[in-house]
Order: C-alpha cells, then structure tokens, then sequence
C-alpha cells in the first residue's frame, strides 16, 4: 500500500476515515509524508466517536464516554489501502480504517467488524455470500428555499417530472456520469450500469458481483462519498436520503446476493427456476428477522416516509419470484444465478450494517433449516401481509429486544446503536420541515 503513494507523488494530504454507526466519516488529515507511518503504526481516535449522533455530538449516557474515560482505540488500515478523493481541489487521498482495541481484539462497535464477524460465521460452514448492490439517489439543486432538479449543464432546462429508463436524463448530466464512472475507476469500485429512475432528478448505478462481502460494503461507502463529493464539485447536490420529495418515490439500495460452497457451487441453485430448499430457508431467516432489522434499513426520521403502499418501496413482509412488490425478491434467468433480491434498504444506510443483518438473518435461516410461508402473486400491496414497523419508535424498539439481531450484531453495538437513535429521535421532533430536510440531504 505504500508503493500507492510512491507511485502518486501529487498526492499533497491524506484522509484517515473509519465509518461510524451511522455510516459517517470520522477521521484526521494527514499531510502525505506522514503516510507511511499512517501504515505502520495506525492512529488513535476515541472509541466513542464511532457512536456519535447524526449531528456529531457524544450520546448522552454512553459507556463509551464518561463512565470509561472516553478510551482511545486503535485505527489500522483496511485492506483497501490508499484510494484517491477526485472531489477535491487538491490532490488527496483517503486511508479507509477500522478500529481495534489495544491488544489487537476487534473494537465490538464498529460496523465493518460486525460484518466480519457474519462472514466468518459463512467461513466457519464453508460458505462464502457473493453481494451485489444497487444504489439509487438524487441530483438536487439546494440553493434556493425548496429542492428541485438541477438544470441540465447541456440546455440549461429543468427536468420536474420522473423519466424512468431515460438515456435524455443521463446525457443532460454526461460530464457528472463520466467524471463518476472515471473516479471509480481510479477508486476501484466496481460500477456497472447507470439508469435514471422514477423520481424527479433520480438515478441508479449498480455495483459488480463479488465473493468478497466486505469489499461490497467498502465499495458502497466510497460511492455515496464520492457521488456527493462530485455533485457539489459540478455545482448541485447529490443525497441518498430515503424521501427527499415528498411526492416522489424514495431512494432505495437493493442488494443481491447468492451463497457459494466451499467448491464454488451456488447452493441455491437447483437446476430449475424454484431454487434449492437452501435457498427457501435463507429467505425464511430473512422475513422472520425483517421486523427486527427495520430499524438498520431505515435508521433516520424521514426513512419511515419512504414506507408507502404503491411507491416502489416493500411495506409487507413477504417473498415472490420475480415480484418487485415484494420485501424479498428471487429474480428470473439463468439457475447458475439464482439469488435473492433484498429490497426493504434504504439509501441512508450503513452499509456495514445493512449487509451484516441481510447476511446474518439468511445464515439464521439456514442454520435453522426454517421454511418460508409460501411466495405471493400479485401485488404486495393488496395482500393482507404482516407489515414493517412504520414508525421510528417501533422499529427502534424491535430491533432492541429481538432474538434474530442478538444473533447477528455484538451485544454491545446494538446498544449502543439503540442510544443513538432514540437521542436522534427525541432532537429530530424539535426541528422544522426545513431543518429535517438540511439535516439529511448532505449527510447520509
């Protein structure tokens, strides 16, 4: 990793950043020739600052701060290294990190660790997950009073309607999408197809398959800050918030994902279009956790407005072949392929988080050998179905008390993740329409 910087002498600063339970950034600049030390020996930050609050205050009552002196832990690099940050003015570089306690040991609150652990819970049964993720969001113009579409860099005309499938939207904004999928390139995140979506100034760029779940979840955390980073570089805003228009369809990151055994094999393939009984108990661990796991997919205030019958976004608990209706999808094609399409997530996730509690609840599954209720037909939307939480307070006290989630996340990060959120709820009640809105747009 440090030939990167040999190799990038315009590099003049460095970013070391480690996600917080929020999917935030938290981190030091660095002048470049501090770089390698940054290698060896790592950097310290205080344990609490990975549990912060969406405003970036300490959480009142936290064991992490006063009752243990707010400790340091140790950051060490990821296996990602030293990517560069094109958003920038000047030529800088981002060390993504993760944190450890002082005798090496995993510090329990980070969300990448609480991935890796559900991974090593596959390895330990010979089973690797392959991820794939598809990441929705807006370009807003944020300079006057109310949000609206930016105007087209190439005829100056706003576009307030949605233009699903659009090559016209996609070639208004050419040189954004180009300089995107060039950053990316340089990045190493994997982007494939671009589309534009349903709502008003809404797209989609997908990620590449792969075997390497905690890259997925790397790859998806680069994105959001890079699309961001590029947006306002071009003038406009770019947010991954779950409803910014309230008449629009919300902002989704639908997430695809198969299971390899330890020769390669794809354990939910059966030859056939119905999957193997794998497949089925996977999806069974998945539904009976969903309840539960609403509160990682829809961690802010205004997710919950994203949850509404008929705007492409699942509200009951169910699964279908090829149904895009449902929480749970198992797409057409190729048996090879066989996989299952999760769709509840919003885009204001934590990726960590979010893979940890999709990949977990399926390993639950199979672990359990549980069957799934039958797939449905037709729209979820007409089906008397069991229904996701539909408030903050309900989703957060699910996710407290649940049985599946004390299977899949550290004790104490879901505590602390539980503090975190009912202090955002209690502030979130005192601000304005307006405020709520500023709030989110840049931040998740």
């Amino acid at each position: 990793m440090d030939s990167w910087l040999r190799d990038h002498p315009e590099i003049r600063n460095i970013r070391a950043a480690v996600a917080d339970l929020n999917g935030q950034a938290r981190g030091k600049r660095l002048p470049a020739r501090f770089g390698a030390k940054l290698l060896d020996e790592g950097s310290r930050m205080p344990m609490s600052v990975l549990n912060v609050d969406i405003w970036g205050d300490d959480i009142e009552d936290s064991p992490l701060v006063f009752a243990t002196g707010d400790r340091d832990g140790v950051l060490k690099p990821t296996e990602r290294g030293f990517v560069p940050m094109p958003w920038l003015s000047s030529a800088s570089a981002l060390l993504p990190m993760w944190m450890f306690l002082e005798d090496g040991t995993p510090f329990a609150g980070d969300p990448r660790h609480a991935l890796a652990a559900v991974l090593e819970r596959y390895r330990a049964r010979g089973l690797t997950p392959v991820v794939a993720t598809e990441l929705e969001f807006y370009l807003i113009d944020d300079s006057g009073e109310d949000l609206q579409p930016p105007p087209s860099p190439r005829s100056g005309k706003r576009r307030l309607g949605g233009e699903v499938l659009s090559m016209r939207a996609l070639d208004a904004f050419d040189a954004f999408f180009t300089e995107v999928y060039d950053a990316c390139e340089a990045m190493d995140i994997p982007a494939e197809t671009a589309i534009s979506e349903a709502g008003m100034g809404q797209y989609e760029i997908n990620l590449v398959h792969t075997d390497d779940a905690l890259k997925a979840a790397d790859d998806a955390w680069l994105f959001k800050l890079l699309i961001r980073g590029l947006a306002r570089k071009h003038g406009f805003a770019a947010s991954f918030m779950a409803k910014p228009y309230a008449e629009h369809s919300g902002t989704g990151m639908h997430t695809h994902f198969s299971v390899l055994d330890k020769d390669g094999a794809n354990v939910f393939d059966d030859g056939g279009e119905a999957g193997t009984d794998t497949l089925r108990h996977a999806i069974a661990g998945c539904l009976a956790a969903m309840p539960a796991s609403t509160l990682i997919f829809a961690p802010h205030g205004n997710s919950y407005e994203r949850f509404t019958p008929g705007a492409h976004a699942p509200t009951g608990i169910a699964w279908a072949y090829e149904n895009r209706t449902a929480a749970i999808r198992v797409p057409a094609g190729s048996p090879k392929a066989r996989r299952i399409e999760h769709r509840v997530a919003g885009g204001d996730i934590n990726p960590y988080l979010m893979l940890a509690v999709v990949l977990g609840a399926a390993l639950n599954g199979i672990e359990d050998a549980e069957a799934p209720p039958a797939p449905i037909t037709g729209s979820a939307y007409d089906a008397e179905l069991a229904q996701l939480p539909t408030t903050w307070a309900d989703a957060i006290a699910a996710f407290e008390t649940s049985e599946h989630i004390a299977r899949i996340l550290p004790k104490s990060l879901i505590r602390n993740f539980v503090l975190t959120k009912k202090q955002e709820a209690q502030y979130y009640q005192e601000l304005s329409e307006a405020e709520r809105i500023d709030l989110y747009l840049d931040t998740v």
